[in-house]
Order: C-alpha cells, then sequence, then structure tokens
C-alpha cells in the first residue's frame, strides 16, 4: 500500500549488487527506525550521497551561533550548483527544510533516505549503480525540478541531545532541542532575523530564490487520526494567482495522492478550545515570522508538515517521505505552470497596480462562517482535574469520524496604502543591514536630502513585561499619521515597495505590520525621555503656564481625576509639565522612518 514499503524492499533486493565500499543504509534504517542520526552522522552520510553522485553536491551555507556548519545538499540531474544556471535551464528549485525545531527530526530522515532513492533511481553514481533503479520512483522525477535540502537547520538546539526533550512525541529514542544555542525559536526568526542562522538562511534563499518550499514539522496539540497534517498560504495573504494554484492544483492533486499512498491528510488546524475538536477547528493565517508565511509573502508557495506527535516514529517519517514525494512529482508536472505563474507574481509586485491596491498587514478568521467538515478523530472525553481544577482530556484508541464546523475564512483587519518608498535615516543602520539581509533592494543617499514625507507620532505605547524570543515586543501600537519636511542625512536609504520582496516591506516597516521592526523593539530608543526639568525650575513653571494657559489648568485638573496613581505622584506631574513646555524633546516618539508618495521625487532620488 506505501510506496515508501516498496522502496526500501528495492534497496534491500539490489544492496548486495552495490559497490561493496558505499553503505547506503541511513542511521535511521540501521537502528531499526527507532533512532535519528547525531549532526556529524547526518553531515557524513551527507558527503557519502555527494561523493557517490554526480549529481549531488554538499555545501554550508552559513555557520551557528556555536560555529558549526549549515548543511546544505544539493540535488540537480546536471549537476549544476549555479542558481542562475538551473533557473535558466527551466527547472523548478524545491527546498526542502528539515530540523528547525532539532527535536522535530522526520523530514531529516525522511530526506536523507529520498536524496538516496532519487540517486539510484536515476543511476547516475560514481560506484556505477544499476540502471533500473528502484522500482516505483522513475528517474524522470528530476526531469523539471531540481532540490535543495537542509537536514538540520537549527544544528545546535540539535545537539542538546537527549531522550527528554519533547514530552509529548512518540520517538526517536533521542532528539535535539526546539530551540537555538541562544534559545531562539528559529520558526518566530524569519521576519526580524536576530539569529546568525537565520541571516544565514536568509542569504541563502536570495541566492538560490526556491520556487516552492517544503518545511517539515511534528505537531502537539490533540489526538486525531492523521499521521500527517499541511498548510499552505491560502487564506489571502499571498499573491492571487500562487493561491489560485495552491488551492485548485496543488493541494487536491497532493491530498489525492497521499490518500492513494494510504496517508490520508487535513489542513493543519487549530481547536477554538485547546485540545477540544468538537469546540471546532480553526485555520489562520500565518504571520511572516514563520517560515510558510514568509515564503508566501516572497512569491514563493510554501507546504508546511505537521506529523502527528502521538504516532509511531516509523510511520510518521514515512508520511513525510510519502509528502516529499508525492510533492516532488507534481512539481514536476506543474513545472512550467508554477514557474510562470512565480514570474507573473514578481513582475505584479514591480507594478503601479501593485502599489494602488490596498496592502493587508493584518488578517483574522472570520467567526460567523464556517462549514461542516468530517475530521477523522478519536473518541475522547474531558474530566475535571482535582489537581488543577482545569478539564483533563483523555483520548481513546477508538477512531471517530467527528461531524463538526471548520472556521478558515480569513478576512483583513488592517490596511494600508501603500507609498511608493520608505525612507530610513543614516543614522538607524541595523534596521538598513537587516533589510539588506532580506535581499531588499534600496538607494543610497550620497547627499543629504530635505524630502516631504508622511510619518507618525506614537501615543500610548505599551511592551511586553515578559521577554519573547530574546526581545519585549510592543503591546500597543497606536499614532497619528502627519506630514512633515524632514533633512535625512547622506547615507539613509530609500526603499522602494515596487521590487520582488515588496510584499515583505510593509510588515517590516509599516509600525502595524505583521511582525513589524516597531513591533519587535527595533526603534524603542525613539520612545524614552532624555531631559528632565529639576523641580525647582518646573515648580515655577508649572504654575505660569496654567496662568496663562486656563486650558492646560483644566487639562491638568482632569489628568488628576482620571488618574490617581498621577495625582499622587509629584514626579510624574512635574514631568507632565516638562513635556508640556517648549523645552519637551520635539522628537520623542516620532517615527524615525518616513514614507513618499510621490514618484517624481522617488525617481529624483535615484539619480
Amino acid at each position: 500500500m506505501k510506496r515508501f514499503n516498496l522502496l526500501l524492499s528495492g534497496l534491500l533486493v539490489f544492496h548486495a549488487v552495490l559497490a561493496q565500499d558505499i553503505d547506503w543504509q541511513t542511521f535511521y534504517e540501521k537502528s531499526g527506525k527507532l533512532e535519528t542520526p547525531r549532526y556529524q552522522a547526518t553531515i557524513d552520510y551527507c558527503k557519502q550521497l555527494a561523493g557517490a553522485s554526480k549529481m549531488v553536491t554538499y555545501a554550508a551555507f552559513g555557520k551557528s551561533a556555536q560555529g558549526r556548519d549549515l548543511p546544505l545538499l544539493i540535488l540537480d540531474r546536471q549537476g549544476l550548483t549555479d542558481p542562475k544556471a538551473i533557473h535558466a535551464s527551466g527547472r523548478t528549485i524545491l527546498l526542502i527544510q528539515a530540523c528547525i525545531h532539532a527535536g522535530e527530526c522526520e523530514g531529516k530522515d525522511a530526506g536523507l533516505m529520498l536524496f538516496r532513492d532519487l540517486v539510484r533511481a536515476v543511476g547516475e553514481s560514481r560506484a556505477k549503480l544499476p540502471a533500473s533503479g528502484i522500482p516505483h520512483l522513475p528517474a524522470k522525477l528530476l526531469d523539471n525540478v531540481s532540490i535543495l535540502f537542509i537536514p538540520i537547520f537549527n544544528v545546535d538546539g540539535h545537539e542538546r541531545f537527549g531522550p527528554y526533550n519533547r514530552i509529548n512525541q512518540n520517538g526517536p529514542k533521542e532528539m535535539g532541542w526546539r530551540t537555538t544555542a541562544s534559545n531562539l525559536n528559529l520558526n518566530r526568526d524569519f521576519l526580524k532575523a536576530d539569529s546568525p542562522e537565520m541571516q544565514a538562511w536568509l542569504r541563502m534563499f536570495n541566492k538560490w530564490m526556491p520556487d516552492f518550499f517544503i518545511d517539515s514539522h511534528t505537531t502537539d496539540g490533540a489526538d486525531y487520526q492523521y499521521v500527517l497534517t499541511y498548510l499552505m498560504e491560502i487564506y489571502g495573504d499571498m499573491d492571487d494567482g500562487l493561491t489560485n494554484w495552491s488551492r485548485n492544483n496543488f493541494i487536491p492533486q497532493m491530498e489525492g495522492h497521499m490518500n492513494k499512498g494510504g496517508y490520508p491528510v487535513f489542513p493543519y488546524v487549530g481547536f477554538r478550545n485547546w485540545h477540544d475538536p468538537r469546540s471546532g477547528l480553526i485555520t489562520e493565517v500565518a504571520p511572516p515570522m514563520l517560515s510558510q508565511g514568509y515564503t508566501a509573502l516572497r512569491n514563493r508557495p510554501g507546504l508546511l508538515i505537521e506529523t502527528h506527535m502521538l504516532k509511531p516514529y516509523p510511520q510518521r517519517v514515512e508520511g513525510t517521505y510519502e509528502c516529499m514525494l508525492t510533492t516532488l512529482e507534481l512539481l514536476n508536472k506543474e513545472s512550467k505552470n508554477l514557474n510562470a505563474l512565480i514570474r507573473k507574481a514578481d513582475q505584479f509586485v514591480c507594478s503601479e497596480p501593485f502599489i494602488h491596491t490596498p496592502f493587508p498587514l493584518q488578517f483574522e478568521t472570520r467567526k460567523d462562517d464556517s462549514t461542516m467538515v468530517g475530521f477523522l478523530g478519536v473518541e475522547y472525553h474531558a474530566v475535571k482535574s482535582e489537581i488543577t481544577g482545569g478539564d483533563w482530556f483523555q483520548y481513546s484508541n477508538i477512531p471517530a469520524t467527528l461531524n463538526i464546523p471548520y472556521f478558515s475564512t480569513a478576512q483583513p483587519v488592517n490596511s494600508v496604502q501603500l507609498p511608493y518608498a520608505y525612507v530610513i535615516p543614516a543614522e538607524w543602520a541595523t534596521v538598513i543591514d537587516r533589510l539588506k539581509i532580506h535581499g531588499i533592494q534600496m538607494t543610497e543617499l550620497t547627499r543629504d536630502a530635505t524630502l516631504k514625507v508622511k510619518t507618525c507620532r506614537f501615543k500610548n505605547p505599551k511592551w511586553q513585561q515578559n521577554p519573547y524570543e530574546g526581545r519585549h515586543p510592543m503591546t500597543n501600537i497606536e499614532y497619528d499619521e502627519f506630514e512633515e519636511t524632514r533633512l535625512y542625512p547622506a547615507g539613509s536609504v530609500v526603499v522602494e515597495v515596487m521590487q520582488p520582496a515588496g510584499r515583505i516591506i510593509p510588515h517590516i516597516l509599516e509600525p502595524k505590520g505583521n511582525g513589524s521592526f516597531v513591533y519587535w523593539g527595533f526603534f524603542d530608543a525613539t520612545f524614552e525621555q532624555k531631559e528632565y526639568g529639576e523641580s525647582y525650575v518646573i515648580e515655577k513653571m508649572a504654575r505660569d503656564m496654567m496662568a496663562g494657559d486656563p486650558e492646560l489648568a483644566r487639562e491638568f485638573e482632569q489628568k488628576k481625576s482620571a488618574d490617581t496613581t498621577f495625582a499622587k505622584n509629584p514626579q510624574q506631574i512635574l514631568n507632565w509639565f516638562y513635556n508640556k513646555s517648549l523645552y519637551a524633546d520635539s522628537h520623542k516618539g516620532i517615527y524615525p522612518v518616513g514614507k513618499i508618495y510621490d514618484l517624481k521625487v522617488v525617481e529624483s532620488l535615484r539619480r
């Protein structure tokens, strides 16, 4: 029933006739499918594949925080390693990523076997393998597709190896840790790019610009029958043409293939009440800090694989293998169609219509729009816990098809009219450098420029008390927009929106972008007050100010009545008057980034 088992049978049959100096079984297979290899064993096997096949190249695309190489396997039927040459050939480039959460390692083991089986099927190895290859894995799978494979992305977390790293997970015997050595979750870092690993990934992505992306994970949450669930960004944040292709072409074919292969799939969902599928299923638009959310905004469809943590590890690996192979088959067939849609999407973001279309920054899933679906769950019930007083969900082994509501209609809740360009002052070099890592094109001003821009003044800023991903994000982003004329010194940059990365730029630079740099605290210094007045000066000034401005006196009394904490704090009161005076910092709370809506001004700055 499962192609994986047929392929493994083929491997064992042909193993005896292979060159004796090559051991083609993976560490996972040798362990009886109970263990996953450590970092060095993984690298060794990758190099073995590269040494055995002219089609495979091993490379490192960067270094981790602890100095480990970030491994990358390249598989091209002609042995090409230049992305421009592969794109010029017309082949689709598929990027497969595993172990971004290093305890979720099915993708690593499945991907290594897939590469091995593809090499054997084509039969173009240096070991002169039999041309017959392996049953049911045709050599033509590489006719229109080349593959990049990252077997371990979070390499430092991977080496925090142990049996107790995933409390909800059924195997392997030992696995890596979720976060990096710096305790950062790489799958929250695609936009802010704080980690050296992510910065290397972004440079690699922009060098290769793969056409399709797979990110392999293991889920948590409730129990159900599916070995594998998936997610693609088809809810409104991706280009319309790519969205329609993903929804109406790729997904139906992928689901059909997986069902036929013995692995029924369902979209990756949350539950309206956690752990309780009967409360209703819900799917949301992924923010760009997540992998497939980021690639969708770069006009590259991404497939998130989430295997079910309670299923046996071999079953999860085989399901992941089947999904990767199915995707390869579909991309090989759909290569020309997908490549044309990507070109069209890239052209659109470089055009005037993109600028003049309201751009959605935030989405929410509608609570009043659902469809009833048959969800392959299991019988379960909830009991009150005498320990916590909360619900304790207890799942059985009895399959049950649950007829429940599925909420998957997303609607924009915050949109913006895009400018032709954003202008970032030279002194915000950290922000400028981070945009360059994203592959965002910009023009650096060679001389001072006085520009009329739209910007904003923030009000009532609030920050999260506890750290999240190494930062204290803003929890309240409110502002008033206004126009002003500013002097931008030489070294400032003009970031035009009409460019291939145009969908990412607003999420970074619009304060209410989904994961903006304002949200992540890149501009926190603008909110700090640096000058104050001493009491012996402000006490007299406050009296003079109220005597000359009765409206200010009324505002002061209203402030005291509404805010008892303020009314009892002399320092806050004096600082309130200071900030109402002519001595107050006129730059405090002003967003340093300006927006230009006049195309002629932008064009003049290119010269």
